[in-house]
């Protein structure tokens, strides 16, 4: 992607214009002469129909549509004018453009958003609804927001969005929730659907559709928690698993904050790396994994829990795989504590302020992790968790592998 520009022209040159289904009819005076002082067009196919006639130059977005930014930065300081659907700043270009150009050299003229007509329509309060989009995106992505009870809104891909929501929903305890399918909102094609997700599994809707859900759940439900520390069977594993309940103290340790990074080494099955992006979702996570196996049994955890696009996989021995990895604002080291180096490489590639934590269960590790403490300082604690088992015709405690913990800040 390129570079913002600089210095800053004197005045602004380019116009971002939200346009609804109404046309050039629904524009402000403001954005209309805009779009008719531009001498160049930017925009999807529909959008320049909309906006049509146009006297200036036209382009449509190619794919990628990052493709058509260096044009468009070579025409700077000339009218230009880029066409968006509704709000360009929620969920639309405008975000994309405004890493590039100065605000100062941009003048946009929003049209309500998507969200913003849905809620409309239905009468509901848009700060209580989940607002999400598919579009471009996984589906499992909506997994985290089907709490019951919720209202959902949701940017579609296409017009088989609706029906591949409604499939996710049944196989995952949600059939009697309540989908709305708004079409061409805001124009003469618009049209509302809505009913059970059950009835709405083969059907194929306008490309342009925005989904509400009324989120239903029924008896056990795959409903995900919001606390840390998932039961481990939400999990497909090998034995190599962080446990339930160290991972919820070891969350908590690592301190996730919103926007963070992480660095998931012997990620195992993905667990610490899937709960750390499940506490926010502007959080990610590298998850190095030196078994081929264990490295696609992490892809597939973070799809069925809904943060496929959030964990990305470093496959490799650690610390070799660390090198040029983007710094983290934390650092998990659940397996190959005691490898040589791999200790001092996590505490250099953390910035000042950064989180290291390192699990072991192992004599070495332990020792590894005492003679850290001893150099480093941080915490040092041992987990113990003991369950009830059968022993016999009675019960008793069955006690796991302890866990020797350190805990670091960088200085």
């Amino acid at each position: 992607m390129s570079e913002p520009l600089s210095p800053p022209v004197a005045r602004p040159w380019l116009t971002i214009v939200g346009i609804g289904e109404d046309g050039r009819a629904g524009l402000s005076p403001a954005a209309s002469a805009a779009l008719a002082a531009a001498e160049v067009v930017w925009g999807g196919k529909r959008h320049l129909a909309l906006a049509a006639p146009l006297n200036a130059e036209t382009h449509v977005w190619p794919s990628p549509i990052g493709d058509a930014y260096p044009a468009i930065l070579a025409r700077r300081g000339q009218p230009t004018c880029l066409l968006a659907t509704g709000d360009p700043f929620h969920y639309g270009i405008g975000a994309e453009i405004a890493r590039l150009v100065p605000p100062s050299e941009i003048r946009a003229y929003p049209q309500p958003s998507a969200f913003s007509l849905a809620a409309a329509r239905l009468g509901w309060p848009l700060a209580e609804a989940a607002c999400l989009t598919l579009h471009g995106r996984a589906l499992a992505r909506i997994l985290p927001a089907l709490q019951p009870g919720a209202r959902l809104l949701v940017l579609s891909w296409d017009g088989t969005t609706p029906a591949a929501v409604a499939s996710l929903l049944m196989e995952r305890g949600f059939s009697q929730s309540r989908i709305t399918v708004l079409e061409a909102m805001g124009g003469p094609r618009e049209r509302i659907v809505s009913g059970e997700a059950a009835g709405f599994v083969d059907q194929v809707f306008d490309p342009l559709n925005t989904l509400a859900v009324d989120v239903v759940a029924e008896p056990g439900a795959r409903v995900l928690p919001l606390a840390t520390g998932l039961d481990d069977a939400w999990f497909e594993n090998d034995g190599q698993l962080t446990k339930a309940e160290i991972r919820a103290v070891t969350l908590s340790a690592l301190r996730p904050f919103a926007g963070a990074l992480l660095w998931d080494v012997g990620a195992g099955a993905g667990s610490i790396s899937i709960e750390w992006c499940l506490r926010h979702p502007a959080n990610r996570a590298l998850a190095v994994e030196a078994r081929p196996e264990r490295a696609e049994r992490v892809l597939r955890n973070a799809a069925g829990l809904g943060v496929p696009e959030r964990v990305s996989l470093v496959e490799g021995e650690a610390p070799t795989a660390l090198a040029g990895l983007q710094t983290p604002d934390a650092i998990f080291i659940g397996g190959g504590v005691s490898h040589p180096g791999l200790l001092a490489t996590c505490r250099d590639a953390l910035h000042i302020g950064g989180r290291l934590v390192a699990n072991a269960v192992t004599l070495e590790g332990e020792a590894t992790l005492l003679a850290a403490f001893a150099a480093c300082g941080g915490d040092l604690r041992r987990l113990s968790v003991a369950k009830a088992s059968p022993v016999g015709s009675l019960t008793g405690w069955r006690q796991a592998m302890p866990v020797t913990q350190w805990i670091w800040t960088k200085p």
